[in-house]
């Protein structure tokens, strides 16, 4: 497939940060659901350590540090990030104009639990353009940015990772698309690259191609 305008038989699509407009509220229920256990974590701290992992990442950050996530964490984080999004959460917009009219395959593939995703296409009017074409890091043994995710969703959609085009909006999700064999967009149009560099960063892990606004999506 050719990189520089690639003709792909199988599109991925990662959700946070790239479907949905959610990581700045992903980050602010994670630093607020850690302070309510006695973990102090910041906004900013939490995009930078976690923007694209899953929240077995988190557990693991802790324990390097020695520190035990408690029991209830996970159930009310959980909690706070679903009653947050059914209040505010919105699609990117533009992305609604690109999935419609998309004449190949294509697929959801996300770090966030299949409830979480689930929430997210349906609160923002997605759902129905992936129906059952879900892929989460609860499939797989490893997480991004481990490529299993990535090819576990092309092995179902039953496409070459060479044949697939990944869309992904985060460092870890970059490398997992390329770990994989696949050519990778970066997406820097969520709200959480305000503030940041996102065409260095996500070009600096690898991505074959970085864009700011999904009205570019085929503009090369």
């Amino acid at each position: 497939m050719d990189k520089g305008r690639p003709n792909p038989d199988l599109i991925i699509f990662d959700c946070d940060g790239v479907l949905v407009d959610s990581e700045l509220l992903s980050c602010r229920c994670l630093s607020e659901a850690l302070a309510e256990f006695g973990l102090l974590l910041s906004e900013e701290q939490a995009l930078e350590l976690f923007l694209g992992r899953s929240t077995t990442a988190i557990e693991q950050h802790y324990r390097d540090l020695s520190q035990v996530v408690p029991d209830g964490f996970l159930p009310r984080l959980k909690s706070h990030v679903l009653e947050t999004f059914a209040a505010s959460l919105a699609p990117i917009p533009g992305v609604e104009a690109v999935i419609s009219a998309l004449t190949v395959p294509f697929c959801v593939a996300s770090s966030s639990d299949l409830d979480r995703v689930s929430l997210s296409l349906d609160v923002t009017g997605l759902r129905g353009y992936f129906g059952d074409r879900i892929y989460t890091a609860q499939m797989v043994r490893h997480g991004k940015p481990a490529p299993d995710l990535f090819l576990h969703a092309a092995e179902s959609m039953r496409t070459p990772p060479t044949r697939t085009l990944v869309i992904e909006d985060s460092v870890s999700g970059v490398q997992a698309g390329k770990a994989a064999g696949m050519t990778v967009w970066g997406f820097v149009g969520g709200g959480h690259y305000r503030s940041r560099d996102g065409c260095a960063i996500l070009s600096a892990a690898g991505a074959d191609r970085v864009f700011a606004r999904m009205s570019d999506f085929w503009e090369m």
